[in-house]
């Protein structure tokens, strides 16, 4: 496997940063992959724009930046806007149609996820991210909606597990249909 690099980008608040790090810690302590994650975020407490990279390789990293990324998961227009031109051009860009409208003609493939208004049907718009990472673990396979849950388990706060475990679920029904439509 080379190396993957991921981009999760969007505002403070809807749980990107979270996002990488979950993500990376069931890569890591359930397949037993090496993964570098970092992030950065405007100095707004909530709204302000932010973004974690992750990257996930059978072999140990050496560096933690990347100059082109894997994979772009938008969930703000003003985030895509300012993170699009790190996607390389064999890419996959995700994103929330409910928060990202311009793709800027990329040649990329894009991938719509329905995020925040399957959360917010849930309960809970901020559970958009668990949708996305439901659906990044049925698309991809690189881990099992059961590891991706144990970490999810080892993450989050116990009254915020029964919701992220749902949009999780949620996610993963978004992808199977995907699948079924492409």
């Amino acid at each position: 496997m080379e190396p993957l690099n991921i981009r999760f980008c969007g505002f403070g608040g809807q749980g990107i940063i979270l996002s990488a790090i979950t993500l990376g810690t069931a890569l890591v302590t359930k397949r037993g992959l090496h993964a570098v994650q970092t992030q950065s975020y405007g100095s707004e407490a909530r709204g302000g724009q932010c973004q974690a990279e992750l990257i996930v390789s059978e072999e140990p990293i050496n560096s933690p930046h990347s100059a082109k990324k894997d994979i772009l998961v938008a969930m703000s227009q003003t985030a895509l806007d300012r993170y699009i031109g790190d996607l390389s051009p064999d890419g996959m860009l995700i994103i929330d149609p409910m928060l990202v409208t311009e793709t800027h003609d990329t040649d990329v493939q894009v991938i719509e996820v329905p995020a925040t208004e399957t959360a917010t049907k849930l309960g809970n718009r901020i559970a958009g991210n668990m949708v996305i990472l439901g659906f990044f673990q049925e698309l991809t396979g690189m881990l099992t909606k059961d590891e991706l849950l144990g970490a999810i388990e080892e993450l989050v706060r116990p009254e915020f597990l029964e919701i992220n475990t749902k949009a999780v679920e949620a996610g993963i029904e978004l992808a199977k249909r995907h699948s079924l439509e492409a």
